[in-house]
């Protein structure tokens, strides 16, 4: 057993040597899809505007108590992004044997066989954030993002 925390966000991905890998999706233990593709991310609010939105995952606003799944590169065009509330519990299953790994926050990993399963929750403490007076989200977004640059 591995546990780990992470502030930002959950990949489960394919492996250097492997295609794509096969994995089961549920959330509070309802069955969502299965899904064929290079991975699948699970994002927190801080953690929506860097691997996430590059793989077509939606901006979360840090006020909002919700995490994103966001596919990356899926074999069909109808895996979408899907935000829940972040009380939930995604629990993801590995179908394929293929070198798939588990990384938290890019700082920690792990290997994952067939039938590895993948727990997501929300950690109980929260945190707060410092930002220094005058900080706007939007306008961090605009420079981050180059929005409104000619």
């Amino acid at each position: 057993r591995f546990r780990v925390l992470a502030f930002n966000d959950v990949v489960v991905s394919k492996g250097v040597k492997s295609g794509m890998i096969e994995f089961d999706v549920h959330i509070d233990g309802q069955f969502v899809y299965t899904l064929r593709s290079d991975g699948i991310i699970v994002a927190s609010p801080t953690g929506s505007t860097a691997y996430a939105l590059s793989s077509g995952g939606p901006i979360l606003h840090p006020s909002v108590k919700v995490m994103a799944l966001v596919p990356v590169c899926p074999h069909t065009l109808s895996n979408r992004p899907i935000v829940v509330n972040a009380d939930r519990i995604i629990e993801i299953i590995v179908h394929s044997d293929s070198y798939a790994r588990a990384h938290f926050d890019s700082h920690s990993h792990c290997v994952l066989a067939q039938g590895d399963r993948v727990v997501v929750r929300r950690y109980s403490h929260t945190i707060s954030l410092l930002h220094p007076v005058g900080h706007s989200y939007y306008r961090m977004l605009r420079e981050k993002l180059n929005w409104n640059r000619d």
